[in-house]
């Protein structure tokens, strides 16, 4: 079973991109949302336009069928 990323809708603050990639690396999603702020901070435009990509870009966990 091949493993993909996918915004998360149970554990969504925003819109659901940091809990996916938490879910994807197996990671504490709140460390996922701190190095998204930490690197908010100095990155400001650079996060935020990989962010809103990542909304339109990254489907749902449940849009994605596991193959």
């Amino acid at each position: 079973m091949m493993k993909r990323i996918a915004r998360t809708t149970r554990d969504r603050k925003l819109a659901g991109v940091c809990g996916g990639l938490a879910d994807y690396f197996n990671i504490d999603p709140t460390l996922v949302r701190i190095i998204a702020v930490v690197l908010f901070i100095p990155f400001s435009a650079l996060i935020a336009a990989l962010y809103i990509a990542a909304i339109f870009l990254i489907p749902n966990d449940t849009d994605v069928v596991d193959t």
